[in-house]
């Protein structure tokens, strides 16, 4: 595989193009414009999964066939997020990203399947295929969220980026709330909202076909993203085999590990535990919102706080770190009023709990802040290590892969009705570990735009 880059380009991000026409707001093949279509992609497909599995067991009262299937998502997972860079880089972006989006279709179809016949099988084996279908299309969302923008405009696209992903959590939110709204004592959805979710997934589908490879998107100062000579299967199967000896992306492990393994906790045992079916809707319409809140203030921080890139590197993560350890403080608290042993005798109703509810929903809702933080910070991370799609795209392969993995184990924990507490614990130790990981990254790896410019290097 090679990159073809021209010195001379005035972002170092490729070959230079004629600039675009002064005057011309509006251009399809602009980064702008190419971020905001993958938005809308993973607003489609990812964001209406993150909305039914924050419904607590995918909307189901008995959440062991979401577990199992989210154990097959995330397994599955593991394996394409960290070869998803290879396809990406042999088949671009339109195939990859259109076959992985299909799978989510598939997905949400097997659980209104479930509400007729609870049969766990068709859950999960369309949960594996998704597994193989996420990665495909993270991969490809991470090479574009982060080769595509300017250089130095990578947090402020993140965050636009992250904002219309989970406004599709705030819709998929409103799905369940809306259509079981009069239902406040039912324990599981209707079908109609699966079959809702199945058509927004069938969207970003058709959606995906407008992503264009990145030798066809000009930045508007002319300049290309990477200009791309794919590679073979086997040349990238090794480029990816290699990035387990990578220092740098050992340094993430931690935070690649911790950054899903709390989704488990806080959607079956926060949001599914505490609320009824309606409010689960409602709460979600928040958690997703926040998340929104969280990327717009990381992307700033992380793109203005200083001049210097690696000084706004130490704040983001200075900033994260100082909001998660409060939030799961506030978790703690939280979670000393309830086990698996001992289970509220009435779950909380957004209209009928008075004050009892103003507190989990609260946290509820920062939880969603701080995640949206913390994956922003670390895309953020990822996109500062390198400039050009394929390194990108495996990056971003290896971090999804292992995200998974560590997905994949806390859907097995929370089956196996580990203790919450002990849950929540290891949630918080995990995400706290990562931060002078992160920092060391910062140090040793990601230089200042100027030294970009002088071809130095750090290491």
């Amino acid at each position: 595989m090679s990159v073809i880059d021209d010195e001379k380009s005035p972002a170092h991000g490729g070959e230079v193009a004629k600039p675009p026409e002064r005057g011309r707001r509006w251009r399809f093949n602009s980064p702008l414009t190419q971020v905001t279509l993958m938005g809308f992609v993973c607003f489609c497909c990812p964001g209406m999964f993150n909305a039914l599995s924050g419904m607590g067991g995918g909307g189901q009262v008995d959440p062991t066939a979401a577990n199992n299937a989210n154990t097959a998502v995330y397994t599955a997972f593991t394996v394409f997020g960290v070869l998803g860079g290879a396809f990406y880089n042999v088949l671009g972006p339109r195939l990859t990203l259109a076959a992985g989006c299909s799978t989510y279709v598939l997905y949400a179809g097997s659980f209104l399947y479930y509400n007729h016949h609870h049969h766990q099988a068709f859950a999960i084996v369309a949960g594996a295929l998704l597994g193989c279908g996420a990665g495909l299309l993270w991969a490809g969302e991470g090479a574009v969220m982060t080769s595509y923008p300017p250089p130095h405009r990578k947090g402020t696209y993140i965050a636009l980026f992250w904002s219309i992903f989970n406004l599709g959590g705030v819709i998929g939110g409103l799905i369940p709330f809306i259509l079981n709204y009069h239902r406040s004592s039912a324990v599981s959805v209707n079908d109609a909202t699966y079959i809702a979710f199945m058509c927004f997934m069938f969207a970003g589908v058709l959606l995906s076909f407008g992503i264009l490879p990145a030798t066809s998107v000009i930045r508007n100062d002319g300049s290309k993203c990477s200009a791309v000579k794919y590679s073979k299967p086997s040349t990238e199967f090794a480029a990816v085999l290699r990035l387990f000896l990578d220092r740098k992306m050992l340094l993430i492990v931690p935070a690649a590990w911790a950054s899903n393994f709390f989704y488990s906790y806080q959607f079956n045992n926060v949001n599914g535990l505490l609320f009824n079916l309606r409010t689960r809707g409602f709460n979600n319409v928040f958690y997703w919102g926040a998340q929104m809140v969280g990327s717009i203030a990381i992307g700033y921080i992380m793109d203005f706080s200083f001049k210097s890139r690696r000084a706004r590197g130490f704040a983001g993560i200075s900033l994260v770190a100082v909001i998660g350890t409060i939030i799961w403080a506030g978790g703690l608290a939280n979670q000393h009023a309830y086990s698996f042993n001992n289970l509220p005798e009435k779950k909380l109703d957004f209209k009928d709990s008075g004050k009892e509810f103003a507190g989990p929903f609260v946290l509820y809702m920062c939880y969603g802040l701080l995640d949206a933080m913390y994956q922003s910070m670390v895309y953020w991370l990822i996109g500062a290590l390198a400039d050009d799609s394929q390194t990108l795209s495996r990056y971003s392969g290896f971090y999804k892969g292992v995200q998974s993995a560590g997905a994949a184990v806390a859907w097995q924990v929370d089956t196996r009705k580990v203790p919450l507490m002990s849950q929540l614990v290891i949630n918080w130790s995990l995400t706290t570990v990562s931060y002078p990981l992160l920092v060391l990254l910062v140090y040793w790896f990601v230089k200042d735009e100027d030294d970009d410019d002088k071809g130095g290097d750090k290491v």
